[in-house]
C-alpha cells in the first residue's frame, strides 16, 4: 500500500516476483504475457535475502504487490505492508509432478509447504507408485525433509524451490510442484491486488490530504487495527517523526488509541476521556463502512482544554450575533384590540419608509419588538440590526461603544482599535433604546451622525461615512426633557420624524387572554407538559383581567412563569390552594376579587358597586380600581348589562 502511494492513477500496476531460481525459470516463461499490464520485476531471492529486496522496494515506492511461493510468499507477508499473492499448488499440479517423477522411480518423496495432501495416497495406488510425504514451515526444516527421504532411498523429491536446491545439493532428482497455470493464477491474483490497492491508496491519500489541515488529531485503521493516515497533529501527540506510524497496529503505538472494540462491535463511541502521555483528552471512535460493511475505523483526539476555550469563543460569538441578528416580524406581535391593530398598521407603514423612527411607550410594551419588526418588514431585513442599550453604560464607555477607538485612543484600549456600533450597523439598522437617559455631549455627536451620516472614532480626524437607519425608543416624556434642556431639541425633533406611541397593556384589556395563553403555551413547552394553555388560563381570567398592569407585557410574561408553575405542580388552575396562589401572585388580587369568591358572588358585587354609583361605569371602574374597559370586560363575563 505504501509504494502505491506514490502511482499516479495512470500508470501500470508494479508487480515484483520473489522466488528461487527453479520458480523463477519457470515464470519467465509466462510474463511477456502480462507486459502491457504491468511492468514485472523479477528477483531471485528467498527469505531474508527477498524481505530486504521487497523493503526497499517499499521505501522507493516503486511497487504496487509482490508476488511469490509457498514459505517464502508467507514469510513475506508477515513483515511487508503491501499486499503480497501466493502461487498455490494445486491437485492437479501434483498429478502432474507425479507423472514426471514416475518416469525416474517408482519411489518418491513429496514435500510441502505446511501441510501435506490426504488425496494423493488415494492417487498413488492408481500410479502404482511408493509416495512418502513431509511438510516443512521453514528452509531448514525443508532441508530436513528431503534428507529424512534421501536416507529412506528415495531418489525423486516433488516440491518447491526450496525443496528442490535441497536435493539437488544431495544429489537427488527434484521436480517442481508448481505448473503454468499456477504462475498465472499467482500473477492474476497480483494483479489484482495491485489494482484494489492502487485505488485504496488513492483513498487513503485523499483522506491524508484532508487529515493535514484538521487541526485535531486524527488516526484511522484497517479491519486488522493497522494505522493507515495519522495526520500532523495525532504524529506531535505522540511524538512520533510524519509517517512513522502508518502500518504499525494502533495498540502498539498507544494502548488508549485501539480501535479493536469499534471494529467488533460496529458502534460508534463519542465523547470518551482518555489519558495520554499524562494528559487528558475527548476522543471519538467511528467505524467507517463502504458499501454498507465496515472497513476500518477513525478516532478524533480533542485537547480538553481547546475545548473549554472554543466554548467560551463560542459563547462570545453567540453574544455577538445576537446583537447583530433579530427574532421578531410584526406577527409575533399578538393581539386583536383596536389599540393593538392601530400600532401593527403604523409599525408596517413606517416600514416601508428609510425614515428616523421614535418608539414610546411604558417599560415593557415591547418597543425592542417593533423596532425588530420594523427592520424586518422594511428594505433593510436581513442586514444587521445592531441595538443598545443608552442607560446600561456610563457615558465614557457608551461613546467608545458607538463610535468605536483608533489603536492607543486611551489607556486600556484595545490593540488595533475597535469598531464601533454605527460602523457594525451599516447598510442596516441601529436601535437605540432609553435614548432618552443619552448625556447631552453624545446626543451632540449623534446628532451630526443623523445630519451628516458619517462618524469619526474616537482618537481619530478621518470621518467614516455610515448608511444606516436610526431606530430610536423611550418610556421618557421627552418633550418634557427638552423643556427642562436635558435633552437636545433639534435632536429631538430629528428623531421624531415618525413617532410610534405603544399601547400600555391596560389599554388593551382584550389582549390579555391571548397574550397570557401565548406565554403558558411557551412555558408548558419549556417544562415538558402537555396540559393545553386555555384549561391554564381560563380559570384564573378574572384575575388576569381585573388587574392593570403597570408593568405591561413584561409584567404579564412574569406572572404566567409563575401561575404556570404551580398549575403544572397541582395538576390544574382550579387545584391551587387560595392562600398559595395570593403568596405566589400577589398582584391578582390588588383590585380584583378573592381567590375564593364564586362567580355569582363576584356578580352580586360588582352589580352592587354600580348601583351604589346610579350605573356610572366611570365612578364604579374608580371605585373598584380598575379602568372603564376592564370594568365593561368584567361585566360582560358576568352577565351584568347596562
Amino acid at each position: 500500500m505504501a509504494a502505491a502511494l506514490r502511482a499516479r492513477p495512470g500508470e501500470r500496476l508494479r508487480l515484483c516476483f520473489l522466488s528461487y531460481r527453479h520458480l523463477t525459470h519457470l515464470a519467465r516463461t509466462v510474463l511477456d504475457e502480462y507486459a502491457q499490464r504491468a511492468e514485472i520485476e523479477v528477483v531471485d531471492r528467498a527469505f531474508e535475502g527477498a524481505l530486504a529486496v521487497a523493503q526497499e522496494r517499499e521505501r522507493m515506492g516503486t511497487v504496487d504487490a509482490f508476488v511469490s511461493a509457498g514459505a517464502n510468499a508467507s514469510y513475506l507477508r508477515g513483515s511487508l505492508k503491501s499486499p503480497v499473492a501466493t502461487i498455490n499448488v494445486g491437485g492437479y499440479d501434483i498429478l502432474l509432478a507425479l507423472l514426471r517423477a514416475r518416469e525416474h522411480s517408482d519411489r518418491v518423496g513429496i514435500v510441502t509447504h505446511r501441510r501435506t495432501i490426504p488425496e494423493i495416497d488415494a492417487i498413488k495406488e492408481l500410479l502404482r507408485i511408493e509416495v512418502t510425504q513431509g511438510a516443512y514451515q521453514t528452509a531448514e526444516e525443508a532441508s530436513a525433509r528431503v534428507k529424512e527421504m534421501a536416507a529412506q532411498g528415495f531418489p525423486v523429491i516433488i516440491g518447491s524451490s526450496v525443496v528442490m536446491e535441497a536435493a539437488e545439493k544431495l544429489g537427488i532428482h527434484g521436480i517442481l510442484a508448481y505448473s503454468l497455470a499456477g504462475v498465472r493464477q499467482g500473477l492474476e491474483d497480483a494483479l489484482e491486488l495491485a489494482r484494489i490497492a492502487r485505488l485504496e491508496s488513492a483513498r487513503y491519500e485523499q483522506l491524508n490530504g484532508v487529515l493535514q489541515h484538521v487541526q485535531e488529531a486524527v488516526l484511522a485503521v484497517d479491519l486488522d487495527d493497522r494505522i493507515t493516515a495519522a495526520n500532523p497533529a495525532m504524529e506531535t501527540l505522540l511524538g512520533l517523526s510524519a509517517g512513522a506510524a502508518i502500518g504499525r497496529f494502533a495498540v502498539e503505538v498507544e494502548p488508549e488509541l485501539s480501535l479493536a472494540g469499534v471494529l467488533a462491535g460496529g458502534e460508534a463511541e463519542k465523547g470518551i476521556v482518555l489519558r495520554i502521555r499524562r494528559r487528558d483528552f475527548i476522543a471519538n471512535r467511528i467505524p467507517i463502512r463502504e458499501h454498507g460493511q465496515i472497513s476500518g475505523a477513525m478516532i478524533t483526539v480533542y485537547d480538553a482544554r481547546t475545548i473549554s476555550e472554543a466554548d467560551k469563543s463560542l459563547r462570545s460569538q453567540a453574544r455577538r450575533r445576537s446583537v447583530l441578528s433579530t427574532r421578531y416580524a410584526l406577527s409575533d406581535i399578538r393581539g386583536t384590540s383596536p389599540a393593538i391593530e392601530r400600532a401593527r398598521g403604523t409599525a408596517a407603514r413606517f416600514a416601508a419608509t428609510d425614515l428616523t423612527v421614535l418608539l414610546s411607550g411604558e417599560s415593557g410594551t415591547g418597543k425592542e419588538v417593533f423596532a425588530q419588526a420594523i427592520h424586518n418588514l422594511s428594505a433593510r431585513a436581513g442586514r444587521a440590526f445592531v441595538a443598545v442599550n443608552c442607560s446600561a453604560f456610563p457615558e465614557s464607555l457608551l461613546e467608545s461603544e458607538l463610535f468605536g477607538y483608533e489603536d492607543g485612543a486611551f489607556t486600556g484600549s484595545r490593540k488595533g482599535g475597535k469598531v464601533g456600533l454605527f460602523e457594525a450597523a451599516h447598510t442596516g439598522t441601529l436601535f437605540l433604546d432609553e435614548i432618552g437617559d443619552m448625556p447631552l455631549t453624545l446626543q451632540t455627536r449623534l446628532l451630526r451622525v443623523l445630519q451628516e451620516r458619517e462618524i469619526v472614532r474616537l482618537g481619530s480626524v478621518a470621518p467614516i461615512p455610515v448608511d444606516l437607519r436610526i431606530i430610536a425608543a423611550t418610556h421618557q416624556p421627552l418633550e418634557e426633557l427638552v423643556r427642562q434642556r436635558a435633552f437636545r431639541a433639534d435632536l429631538y425633533y430629528r428623531l421624531n420624524t415618525l413617532n410610534l406611541r405603544l399601547p400600555a397593556l391596560r389599554e388593551r384589556p382584550e389582549d390579555v387572554t391571548v397574550l397570557a395563553e401565548g406565554f403558558v403555551t411557551a412555558c408548558l413547552l419549556r417544562m415538558g407538559s402537555r396540559l393545553p394553555a386555555p384549561a391554564v388560563v381560563a380559570p384564573l381570567e378574572r384575575w388576569l383581567t381585573a388587574y392593570d398592569w403597570p408593568g405591561n407585557v413584561r409584567e404579564l410574561e412574569n406572572l404566567c412563569e409563575r401561575l404556570t408553575m404551580l398549575v403544572v405542580h397541582f395538576g390544574s388552575a382550579d387545584a391551587i390552594p387560595p392562600d398559595i396562589l395570593r403568596h405566589d401572585c400577589p398582584e391578582l388580587f390588588r383590585h380584583g376579587p378573592a381567590p375564593d369568591v364564586a362567580p355569582e358572588d363576584e356578580r352580586a358585587y360588582v352589580a352592587g358597586v354600580l348601583a351604589a354609583c346610579d350605573g356610572s361605569r366611570q365612578a364604579a371602574a374608580r371605585r373598584l380600581g380598575m379602568s372603564r374597559a376592564t370594568l365593561w370586560r368584567r361585566m360582560k363575563q358576568l352577565g351584568i348589562g347596562g
